[in-house]
This record gives structure tokens, C-alpha cells and sequence, in this order.
């Protein structure tokens, strides 16, 4: 049975899958944006109802992917997106390098690859929940386990279960958004995630790192009020630091100039024009932007190396020698643990309060050195400026690591980089060729719409050796660009640690709805443009 046979085979149990029913005819934009905000207040009720059974040590290991995978430590939303974008991954790297060979302008030949990816994204859940309920990091309360007279092996079960409906659900919600609402589920819950972040690293008064607020604006308050700042120490290393790092002015200027600039790049464009072969003066212009991939590719370069961390840490964790030491001090015990394997060494933090051993927080475990370390993404300027290095990663002295080199952490910061352009510009261009947007699929869609190039024969071999012009140059040089955007914000770091890529990420899908809103409003305006837009489906 060859490949294709095989998926044919499948159709009848992936077509079986719950769905979401399409909307028969054009959908009121009223109505759209209706579903849009009832999806999004169901998101941010979901992310707030706490998993039931789940203990305080629990350790969230996605937390450094958190901002853009939109997920919520402890709650039904734990997972957000990671579930759809592998499941994504895996299928578009397979149809792209064309080992499962598919035709993606066939309507059967996409309703397989749909269901198949649907599919796979509940096979993805379980993959990225399993792991870490069996491999110790959602642990269960065995205080409530004995409350409750059952084991704590049915209050894993239970959590497991509760992460899966949580999966589940953002799948689901994510179709509502796509047939019913404005844009996409996975794009209107990044913005959601990564705004509130930027939000609370602005105004979020709480105390964090060094007793300050987390907040910059409540930060800067308490620095003038107190005085920790004199004029004399403003321009030493110390001073500059603690103003541009400690202080977040380094992380203001850097969310904003990304805005910006994503703003700018995303308004870089090649118009191509457009006339119709019937209708006389009607006339339109095809956009090829600069970022004619988006910068979506970015979550599948970033989910990539999640899961390697994933891999990584799981099996230091079973495979390495592992080391302890403990620390009192401030009220509270830290207990740091070490792990060191063929992979790397790694360090664990977990912290417990000194008076009556509850436990506070814990971290997973974090790569120092060998293959890991360089494999694992930069997140501001604690991870590559060499003063910081040794701060941001405590323990190192007490388990008794040798500390980072400067030549481990420029290697760190260019593989970081390699990875980011070089799988910014393969994603891209596996982007367009799965979704439509390729040379051969615009010709094929201007020539179907009636739609000519002026001074070109109407057919699609003409159209499409036009559009080898310049699509095939644009996705490479947005794929560099947006890699570029990316290194920068995460080694300058971003207001609410909200990273590199999901700024990019939020501002790109902001800037692309607002676009899209636009578009809506004016089919509203003129029902006749609808059939033009090709909206009536």
C-alpha cells in the first residue's frame, strides 16, 4: 500500500473526528467578532480554573516557552498551542519534503491532510502531557490523596486527564475561531497571552528580582523614592546596568523599537497589478510582502528546539549521575540539584519554606553546559552578557560546575542565531508550499478569479513564471529578516519576558488582523466585493 492509499484508508476514521461545522454563506462581521470575544473570555476563564490535585512542587518546564505557546501553568490551558504547532511541524515537514506525498490543491487530498493533522494533534497531546506527569514534573498532592483515601497514582491519572480535555478544547476553540471568528484560534491566543505579559511588565506591582516591583513604571517609582540610584554611579558599568537591566529601560526601548520595526516590515511590499479579463476598469494590485511568510515559522523554529529541551532534560534526568546541595537562608531552603550526562549538565532549583517544609516553587531543569546549553534559545541579556551568565544560573558553585566561558557563551548566542535564520528562512519556505501561497498556487488562484497581469498572456504558466520573480527571493530574504527581529529582542530582552519570538509573534498577528478587519468591513460595505475576495465560502 503506497502513502497515498494509506491516508485514503484513514479518511473515513479522521473525517469521524469531532468538527466544528462550517458556516453555510457569508457570516455577518457582527457576528464574527461575536465569536471571536466569546472564544477569547472562554480562553482566559480556562486559564484561570487550577488543575485539581496538582501539587505546589510541580515544575512548569515549558516555562520559557510559555509567552508564545499561550499556555497557563496549572490550569486546563497548561499545554496552550504546543499540541497544534508539533502536530503542524511533523506534517508539514512531511509534505514539504514530500515523503508523504500529498496534493494540497485537491480538496480530498486537503481534507485528508486536515483530518490528519487534527488527528494528530490529540496523539501530540498526550505526548507532551505523559512526559511530564510520568516523568515528575506535574506531581500530584499526596496530602489530598490521603484526604481523599485514593492514591496518588489516580490523582496523576486525573491530572493527566484534566491536561488532555484542556488540549482538547484550545483545538476546538482554535476551529470555532477559524470557521466563526475573525482570523485564527492560535494567533488570537498569542496576542492574548503575550499582551497580558507586556502588560504586567509594566504596571504589575508585585515584588520581584532584587525586592523591586516587576512592573517598570511601579520599579522606577520605588527606585526615585528610595534613592537606590545616584548621579555619580549613573554612568559607571554597575550603574548602566542596573538602569538598562535591573531597571528594564533596556526592555522598554527593545519592546518598543520591535513594534516598530515589525510594523515597518510588515508594511514592505511589491504590488503586483492586477486587471480582469471581463470587466472593464476593474482593477486590483496582489501584495507580495516583505514577511510574505509571516512570521508564524518562527513558532515552529522555537517549538523545535522546546521539544529538544523536553528530550534533553528527560533523559539527564534518567540517564546522568545527579548531585544535591542545600542552601538556608532568607526563610526559605533551596535545594539545587544537578544533573550530568553525555548531553550536558543541567541544574533543578526547588525551594521550600525553612519553617515549615512547604514548598514554594521549583524550576526544571536548566542546561549549563555541552550540546543542551547551545541548543537552548537566548531569552535576554542574563543569558549572554558574561557579568550576568553566572548570576542567572545559581547553584553553579554549590554543586560545584565549572563556571560558563566567555567562548561557551559566544557559541551559545551564534548557534542560538543559526538556528533562528537559518529555520526562520526552511519554515518559511515549507510555509507557503503547504499553505497556498506558493508561486504555482497564486497563478493558479489570479487565473481562476478572472484576474490578468496587464502585458501578460491569461494563463497560469505566464502568471507563475512572474511570480517566480519575486516570491521565491521574498520568502528567503523575510525569513532572514524576521530570524534577525527575533535574535535582537531576545538578546535585548522584552518587557514582561514575553521573548523575542512572541513579540514578533503578537505584533505580526496584530498588524495582519487589523488587515483583515479591514477587509471585512469592506465586503459588509459592498456585498459584491465578497465573491471577489472569494468570501462566500
Amino acid at each position: 500500500m503506497n502513502q497515498q492509499s494509506f491516508f485514503y484508508a484513514i479518511e473515513p476514521y479522521v473525517r469521524r473526528l469531532p468538527a466544528v461545522q462550517r458556516p453555510v454563506g457569508h457570516v455577518h462581521f457582527k457576528k464574527k467578532l461575536s465569536w471571536t470575544l466569546a472564544i477569547l473570555l472562554l480562553y482566559f476563564a480556562l486559564g484561570n480554573i487550577p488543575l485539581f490535585g496538582l501539587s505546589a512542587e510541580s515544575v512548569d518546564f515549558f516555562a520559557s516557552y510559555r509567552a508564545f505557546f499561550a499556555g497557563s501553568f496549572g490550569s486546563l490551558m497548561l499545554l496552550g498551542i504546543g499540541p497544534i504547532v508539533t502536530a503542524s511541524i511533523v506534517l508539514q515537514l512531511l509534505v514539504g519534503a514530500e515523503i508523504i506525498k500529498l496534493n494540497l490543491s485537491d480538496p480530498r487530498d486537503q481534507a485528508v491532510f486536515q483530518g490528519t493533522q487534527k488527528a494528530l494533534v490529540f496523539v501530540m497531546i498526550v505526548v507532551e502531557a505523559l512526559p511530564q506527569v510520568m516523568g515528575g514534573y506535574l506531581l500530584p498532592d499526596a496530602n489530598l490523596a490521603t484526604m481523599m483515601g485514593v492514591s496518588v497514582g489516580f490523582l496523576s491519572l486525573l491530572i493527566f486527564l484534566q491536561v488532555f480535555l484542556g488540549g482538547a478544547l484550545i483545538l476546538y476553540m482554535d476551529e470555532v475561531v477559524s470557521k466563526w471568528g475573525v482570523g485564527s484560534g492560535v494567533g488570537l491566543f498569542i496576542v492574548a497571552g503575550i499582551s497580558q505579559q507586556l502588560v504586567t511588565g509594566l504596571i504589575n506591582p508585585a515584588t520581584g528580582d532584587a525586592g523591586l516591583p516587576v512592573g517598570v513604571i511601579p520599579k522606577w517609582i520605588d527606585i526615585i523614592r528610595l534613592q537606590l540610584i545616584s548621579f555619580d554611579t549613573l554612568f559607571t558599568a554597575e550603574g548602566l546596568r542596573f538602569v538598562l537591566v535591573t531597571g528594564g529601560i533596556l526592555a522598554l526601548i527593545s519592546t518598543v523599537v520591535i513594534i516598530l520595526l515589525v510594523v515597518f516590515v510588515e508594511s514592505t511590499r511589491i504590488e503586483i497589478p492586477l486587471a480582469h479579463s471581463r470587466v472593464r476598469g476593474a482593477r486590483g494590485r496582489f501584495p507580495v510582502k516583505l514577511v510574505y511568510a509571516s512570521v508564524l515559522p518562527m513558532i515552529l523554529v522555537r517549538a523545535i528546539q522546546a521539544n529538544i529541551q523536553m528530550i534533553g532534560a528527560l533523559l539527564a534526568g534518567r540517564l546522568g549521575t545527579v548531585s544535591t546541595a542545600t542552601v538556608t537562608g532568607d526563610g526559605m531552603t533551596t535545594i539545587y540539584t544537578g544533573y550530568s550526562s553525555l548531553l550536558g549538565n543541567f541544574i533543578a532549583t526547588a525551594r521550600y519554606d525553612a519553617a515549615t517544609g512547604n514548598p514554594l516553587s521549583a524550576t526544571s531543569p536548566e542546561p549549563i553546559s555541552g550540546l543542551m546549553y547551545y541548543l537552548s534559545p537566548i531569552y535576554g541579556p542574563s543569558n549572554w552578557i558574561p557579568s550576568m551568565v553566572s548570576q542567572s544560573t545559581p547553584g553553579m558553585i554549590e554543586l560545584g560546575f565549572s563556571p560558563i566561558a566567555n567562548w561557551q557563551i559566544f557559541l551559545h548566542v551564534l548557534v542560538d542565531a543559526t538556528f533562528l535564520i537559518i529555520g526562520g528562512v526552511i519554515f518559511a519556505i515549507f510555509w507557503i508550499e503547504t499553505t497556498g501561497m506558493g508561486a504555482k498556487s497564486v497563478a493558479a488562484k489570479i487565473h481562476n478569479s478572472g484576474l490578468q497581469i496587464p502585458g501578460y498572456r491569461r494563463n497560469p504558466a505566464s502568471i507563475e513564471r512572474l511570480m517566480e520573480r519575486y516570491i521565491p527571493k521574498v520568502t528567503v530574504i523575510g525569513g532572514v529578516v524576521i530570524g534577525l527581529l527575533t535574535l535582537i529582542a531576545s538578546l535585548l530582552g522584552t518587557l514582561g519576558g514575553a521573548g523575542g519570538t512572541g513579540l514578533l509573534l503578537a505584533v505580526s498577528i496584530v498588524y495582519r488582523l487589523y488587515e483583515q478587519i479591514a477587509s471585512e468591513q469592506i465586503q459588509e460595505m459592498y456585498p459584491m466585493m465578497q465573491k471577489f475576495f472569494g468570501a462566500s465560502a
